[in-house]
Formats: structure tokens, C-alpha cells, sequence
């Protein structure tokens, strides 16, 4: 069951130009200048009820833009949209009872408040019944686990522990589509691996559609099964964590400690990263030369260590952004 359906997806905006100094800023206001910026142009996905999918893109690329118009925030110039078969250009309020949104930089609990006084307040807003809520909240907090600071106000809270408040108030109406935006931002790294814990267990349990935004890889590859990758307002990429995985893994990180020193040249299929002496660093494109006759280069019976490698995910990324930027 298709739960978001965007179909040639487009938007264009109007930026005022400004030349340098006073006499520029006089200019622009007395004889303004427009330029006209496309940040989304014809993007199309589906995404299915219950998936987790990563919607990544660097800075500028379109994704703000296209998140905003599918809960309604914007209105697209062209193409159409459908979140759990609502038109957000004309019922936004209709579809805002159905998703929920958390903004790891945006804070949206009353700081003043307790947890528990955040959650009571935002059924009241859903117009949720009183009994339903607490019943609720009492389910949310063992899952979430938050009995011990519940009843704490907001702004003494940790921002590991404020992230898992901010989330449970997202799902007090119980929505169908939760959109996260850079959910562990300026988390340690235990408790990053906390909240991601959560959430894949909010998906399972629920069965809530998780449409991620963020810049940490970590959260891409323990959270998504599948990746969409806009650059430049378009869809570059549309696969799964698998496939993104196994078509661009074609290169391989061979780090040794060597008894003696070897010396070794780049050559077609294999490129030095790291030569010091007893200790080199190596990547393999296997499209060109197989890992071991990388390993022959190096002599098996010099190796004192070995370790053998993918390329990092977040590497593997840049590179589709810089090819995408070359075309």
C-alpha cells in the first residue's frame, strides 16, 4: 500500500539580487532585480506503508523544499502529491492529524513544562479524549523509557533525553507517516545508538513510514532499508541500503603492517592512500584488479596484520553527489 505517491514534483522561487555597498541596497529597493531559482524540478517517488526510507541531499539540494510541500507547508508550481491519499495543497489541516514531525534543531515542547504535561497538551490539541491519551502516554514512556524524568520540566532535560520527548509528543495522535529531520543531531555517540534503537522499534511495533532526513551516515545505514538521493533538485539515486551497497562497493580499503618495507606504485585498479613504511594503506577497484592479486603485490608472507574494508558509506555518497555535479 502506497502511503506518499509524487509525481514530477516542481518548484521555482523568486530571489531579490543586491549588488555590494549603499549604493547597491538603494539600487535593489528603487529598481529591484529578480533571479529565479528551480530548487525542485520534476521529482517523482513512492513510498510504501511501514518503510523506513532516507531521503538525503547536500545543502541546497531540494529536500527541505520537497518535505515542505508534502505536509502542506508549500505549494508546488507543478506536479501532484499524495500523502496517505490526501492532497496537502488542499486539506493540509486534514493531513496534519495523520503525520508527525520531529526537527532535531527545532524544538517544539514547552520548556517550562514536564514531559508529561507537553504530551497531555498536544491531545488536546488532536482533540484526543483524556482516557486515550493517558493510556498513551503510559504506553509511550515504557517504550520510550522516560519514568524517570516524565515529571522533570523540559529545559533541565538532557538533549539525548529531550530528542526521545520530542518524538513520543510526535506520536501521541498515533500518525501514520512520522517525518524525522536530523533526529540525533549533536548527540554522543551511545546515545544516538539509543535513539536509533527507539525508533526501529517504533517502526516495527506501529508500523510508522519513517521519511528520514540527515547528514549522519550512521543514521542512514542503521535506520534504511532504502535511499533516495536528491542533488541539485532531482533524483539522483532511488535503491536500496543492498544495492547502493553492492553496485558501488566496488572498491576495497586493504590496510596492512608489513615486516618489511614494500615498494609499491600506483597502477591501474589499485591506488596508494597511505605509505609509511612498515605500514601501507591501499584501495582495490575490483572492477579492474581482484583483492588478491592486490595481496600478491604485497607479498602475503611480509603481512604481519591485515585488515580488509568497505569504502565508508558517507564516501560512497560524495562520490554520487560529485558525479551527479559533473553532468
Amino acid at each position: 500500500m502506497k502511503v506518499i505517491e509524487v509525481k514530477k514534483l516542481s518548484k521555482k522561487f523568486r530571489v531579490k539580487l543586491k549588488e555590494k555597498g549603499l549604493k547597491g541596497s538603494l539600487k535593489s529597493i528603487i529598481k529591484p532585480k529578480y533571479k529565479e531559482i528551480k530548487a525542485v524540478k520534476d521529482v517523482s517517488f513512492e513510498v510504501e506503508k511501514g518503510e523506513m526510507v532516507a531521503f538525503i541531499g547536500p545543502n541546497g539540494a531540494g529536500k527541505s523544499t520537497t518535505i515542505k510541500m508534502m505536509t502542506g507547508i508549500l505549494y508546488p508550481d507543478n506536479g501532484s502529491i499524495k500523502v496517505l491519499d490526501i492532497d496537502p495543497k488542499k486539506d493540509r489541516k486534514k493531513l496534519a492529524y495523520q503525520i508527525g514531525t520531529v526537527f532535531g534543531q527545532k524544538e517544539q515542547l514547552w520548556t517550562h513544562l514536564t514531559p508529561y504535561d507537553n504530551f497531555k497538551f498536544f491531545g488536546a490539541i488532536y482533540d484526543i479524549p483524556d482516557i486515550k491519551v493517558e493510556k498513551k502516554i503510559d504506553e509511550l514512556k515504557t517504550l520510550f523509557e522516560l519514568d524517570e524524568f516524565i515529571n522533570t520540566p523540559v529545559r533541565n532535560l538532557s538533549l539525548g533525553q529531550r530528542i526521545r520527548c520530542e518524538i513520543v509528543a510526535s506520536l501521541i495522535h498515533e500518525p501514520k507517516i512520522l517525518f524525522l529531520d536530523e533526529p540525533t543531531i549533536g548527540l554522543d555517540p551511545v546515545v544516538k545508538e539509543n535513539i536509533r534503537t527507539l525508533i526501529k522499534r517504533m517502526n516495527k511495533e506501529y508500523k510508522t513510514t519513517i521519511f528520514l532526513t540527515s547528514h549522519d551516515v550512521g543514521d542512514i545505514e542503521k535506520l534504511c532499508k532504502r535511499v533516495i538521493i536528491i542533488n541539485n533538485g532531482q533524483v539522483v539515486l532511488d535503491d536500496t541500503m543492498e544495492n547502493l551497497k553492492y553496485h558501488y562497493l566496488n572498491k576495497k580499503i586493504i590496510d596492512a603492517k608489513m615486516k618489511e618495507m614494500v615498494n609499491l606504485d600506483d597502477e591501474d585498479g589499485i591506488t596508494i592512500l597511505k605509505d609509511k613504511g612498515y605500514n601501507i594503506k591501499i584501495e582495490v577497484d575490483t572492477n579492474k584488479k581482484s583483492v588478491s592479486d592486490a595481496l600478491k603485490l604485497l607479498n602475503p608472507d611480509n603481512i604481519i596484520d591485515i585488515n580488509i574494508s568497505n569504502v565508508p558509506l558517507e564516501d560512497i555518497i560524495s562520490d554520487i553527489y560529485i558525479k551527479d555535479d559533473k553532468q
